[in-house]
């Protein structure tokens, strides 16, 4: 703008003068209007250009006040610099907690189908339930001991051998089971070689019926059989029953209503079984499969014939017809609705890093820095991106933050909802990420990195899975007013995102047995953020979103829920995320404080008059749990206290053992229902907002994807990690919980808002530094008070001072689908839509072809 300024102003100034002596008058006239409505112009132009003056005064906008000290900026304002991070330096060349790459994966499998190892293999995507085959393939996350003898030393030699998880679905054998082995190490050379993984579960086999999701599963010619068609009669009837009573007005009143040549889609609840000895689609071969009972309208059917005898001889009790309006999907659609709002067809703020972006990244080794913060990033099928030897200032904080489960039970009343306990690493979090949504999910300089996973039918690759950026949280995270000399100031709120979104299952438009149009969600949209502070704060948030998991309406539903549409129910439920949590406070020796607000009377001597020698007031009180069995904690009442791991060890200058705490952050919930045989054991973790534990290499997780069909016997328990063991100056786990009651209101359509269904929790420095480290960053403001009254605080900004520059235009937008890979390695051909429905949203929605 300076320059075209200054040419249109050479411009006017170099116009012949003399050509004005010599005009007629009319035109002399003409020429001196021109000239001065010009002048007046150019005068306006100078006053109002935005650019220092020579006096050194900034204008602004509105104000008739120059300010002292606005910022100088070059002639000709420069473009900025391009939003490239700048290189990392990992304390290390490798990242022990890497993905598998899909040549390795390849490999893998290979080696596996070779004869020699007679393990009489189907290939995944032909598969059927009585094949053998590979069901899941990832990385095995080297023994914590093994990593930091060699983060220690740096030698090559100790650098822990990379090994690979493998599951096999043994559906061959006479009695089927799964197993797990560990193949290692890698790459696959003749010293390679496959031993069963029982470290884990502490068995060599799993139950056959807990068994993963796998679509061949559920879409086989046999369930249509047996569940779909024997309904036909009452769906053509329904049909023929529908065109007599639009154009004949008369009796019969359509059950499923559509048309000949439509489907039924059917969505699947869970747990499938109890303790293994019996599962819903049970054993391999699906002709002995068969329909337990049909449940319409409240009324309760043994069989698919006792069914169609009370539809075809009028004892069934029918809910009212389907309305024109229930008809009308579209609200329930994200299509823009309502009038403009004031200012809305303008584009919201966005943020700039005018002087370049301020963090760090190693892109092949995944391994991320800012300001004192370093880390690395792993990926797995479960449970999604994963964080790992988190250091702030050199010092190791975290060895490893993952999150572990997330359950989700419902209520009603109706054989759906009431059936419905859910743990979504079954259907695999990391396996249901996409890619983000650029300048939506995340803002437009955010920086991308992708992620890959295996599944029986082959690989995929989100080119953006996880995105990091950093953000000014628009507060300082410390600041005072005041005027002795250098108190009153404040240090910027600068904050690193790192954040993933998994969509487990996908939604969609069911025409049910109930004859009314609903909508269905698997689970919502579950956003993982970890957030970072320059005070040495982590913020764990997660956030919910997408469509609920609806049912219909009628007035015996209303314990359960709220009537969201004319004929939709918003089902009460529970959500709760599990977290993982490595510390290493000071080391790997740790210990579990308790601290307690408590109320005390006691009298003081130095009051005597109306006030009196009483008090009442709070107190401290410390102590040490010393045994897991007393480290199954929840929040106390009105949070007075809390929970610290501290190195006793190791103590700040004052004397206080260095700690780090745990934070409440948004609602710090726990399961509501206890005692259920659809959680009976498989979830033990949610009953608590935290626990502390050993840390053992044979525990790497609070649960598993067969917990999901084994609530009554799961490979992995809970509770017996707690078995009476010493926690004082020991390697601790903290296992947290985050998550939120979800009672749907009107407000949850089309979906629920991310701004409340959210919930969080913080780790925090707690006597763990001598200060307040976050007095470090040099993005702070000093001021000192005038000398003289009347005039100006004095400041110092350290020299940081606002950048200026034109910033990159934000990217065009455009979203491809995944990139997937068949189990060869070679990129597949594009996806249909309906394939890649299939896919994201598994056995939420499964289609009958009629």
């Amino acid at each position: 703008m300076a320059r075209r300024y200054e040419q249109l102003k050479a411009a006017s100034l170099d116009e012949p003068k003399h050509e004005l002596t010599r005009a007629p008058n009319r035109i002399t006239s003409l020429r001196l209007g021109l000239s001065f409505i010009l002048i007046l112009v150019l005068a306006s132009l100078t006053a109002i250009q935005v650019r220092r003056s020579t006096s050194g005064s900034g204008i602004v906008f509105g104000d008739t006040k120059t300010h002292v000290g606005a910022p100088s900026y070059d002639e000709d304002i420069k473009i900025c610099v391009s939003n490239i991070p700048p290189p990392a330096r990992p304390p290390a060349p490798i990242n022990p907690w890497a993905s598998l790459t899909i040549d390795e994966t390849v490999e893998i499998q290979k080696w596996l189908l070779s004869p020699q190892l007679n393990l009489n293999l189907t290939r995944g995507d032909t598969a059927r339930p009585s094949d053998n085959s590979i069901y899941m393939l990832q990385t095995y996350y080297p023994p914590k001991a093994d990593v930091l003898k060699y983060f220690s030393s740096l030698d090559p030699h100790d650098a822990p051998a990379r090994f690979a998880r493998v599951t096999i679905h043994h559906g061959g054998l006479v009695d089927p089971v799964i197993r797990d082995y560990l193949v290692g190490p890698l790459p696959v050379t003749p010293v390679t070689e496959m031993t069963p993984l029982t470290e884990i579960y502490h068995t060599e086999t799993l139950p056959y019926n807990a068994r993963g999701y796998d679509a061949l599963d559920w879409n086989l010619p046999e369930i249509n059989t047996k569940i779909a068609a024997p309904l036909m009669d009452a769906y053509k009837a329904s049909h023929f029953h529908r065109l007599f009573y639009l154009v004949f007005l008369i009796l019969p009143q359509e059950l499923l209503g559509g048309l000949p040549n439509d489907t039924i889609v059917a969505g699947g609840a869970g747990p499938f079984g109890f303790d293994g000895s019996f599962r819903r689609f049970c054993g391999t071969n699906p002709s002995k499969w068969d329909q337990l009972k049909i449940v319409y309208n409240h009324q309760v059917f043994d069989t698919a014939e006792s069914f169609m005898d009370a539809f075809r001889n009028g004892t069934l009790k029918r809910v009212p017809p389907v309305t024109k309006q229930e008809e009308d999907l579209s609200w329930s659609t994200r299509e823009r609705i309502g009038a403009l709002r004031d200012l809305d067809n303008l584009p919201g703020p966005r943020s700039v890093s005018f002087a370049g972006l301020r963090f760090r990244i190693d892109n092949d080794l995944q391994y991320v820095s800012w300001m004192g913060w370093g880390l690395y990033l792993g990926f797995d099928r479960d449970m999604g991106l994963n964080l790992w030897d988190i250091r702030f200032r050199g010092e190791r904080i975290i060895y490893e933050l993952k999150p572990q489960e997330a359950l989700a039970q419902y209520t009603g009343n109706d054989p759906y909802k009431s059936s419905t306990a859910l743990l979504d690493s079954y259907f695999g979090m990391g396996q249901s990420v996409r890619d983000l949504l650029p300048g939506y999910d995340c803002p437009d300089e955010a920086i991308y990195l992708p992620a890959t996973t295996f599944s029986a039918t082959g690989m995929m690759t989100r080119k953006r899975a996880i995105c990091i950026f950093e953000q000014d949280s628009g507060r300082p995270i410390s600041r005072h007013l005041g005027f002795e000399r250098s108190e009153f100031g404040a240090v910027k709120g600068y904050q690193l995102v790192i954040r993933s979104i998994a969509t487990v299952g996908n939604y969609d438009y069911l025409l049910v047995a109930r004859s009314v149009i609903i909508y269905l969600h698997g689970g919502p949209s579950l956003k993982f953020e970890y957030v970072f502070h320059v005070d040495g704060t982590i913020e764990v948030r997660v956030s919910a979103s997408g469509y609920l998991l609806s049912g219909f309406w009628d007035d015996e539903q209303g314990a359960y829920g709220n009537k969201i549409w004319n004929t939709t129910l918003g089902s009460l439920h529970d959500h709760v995320i599990n977290f993982k949590v490595d510390l290493d406070v000071g080391g790997t020796q740790n210990s579990l404080l308790k601290t307690s607000l408590s109320q005390e009377v006691i009298n003081h001597p130095w009051f005597d008059d109306d006030w009196g020698e009483e008090v009442i007031q709070q107190r401290i009180t410390r102590e040490y749990i010393d045994n897991e069995d007393e480290a199954l904690l929840r929040f106390p009442t009105n949070f007075q206290g809390g929970y610290t791991i501290v190195n006793t060890d190791k103590t700040n200058k004052w004397g206080i053992p260095r700690g780090y705490a745990i934070h409440p952050g948004y609602s710090p919930v726990y399961n509501t229902v206890v005692g259920s045989k659809r959680l009976l054991k498989n979830a033990n973790w949610a009953r608590y907002n935290l626990a502390v534990s050993r840390r053992k290499d044979m525990e790497p997780s609070s649960s598993s994807m067969w917990n999901f069909n084994l609530p009554g016997a799961p490979p992995v328990d809970f509770h017996k990690f707690f078995d009476g063991e010493n926690i004082t100056q020991q390697d601790l786990v903290t296992w947290i919980n985050v998550g939120m009651h979800h009672l749907p209101a009107s407000e949850d359509v089309p979906n629920t808002r991310a701004n409340t269904a959210t919930s969080s929790f913080f780790l925090t420095p707690f006597n763990y530094f001598d200060y307040d480290v976050s007095i470090e960053s040099a993005n702070a403001i000093l001021l000192q008070p005038p000398k003289k009254p009347g005039d100006p605080f004095s400041y110092n900004d350290y020299n940081v001072r606002p950048a200026h520059c034109v910033p990159q235009p934000p990217a065009t937008f455009e979203y491809f689908p995944e990139q997937v890979y068949d189990l060869d390695g070679k990129p597949a051909p594009p996806s249909t839509v309906e394939e890649m429905r299939k896919a994201s949203e598994l056995y939420l929605r499964i289609k009958f072809e009629l």
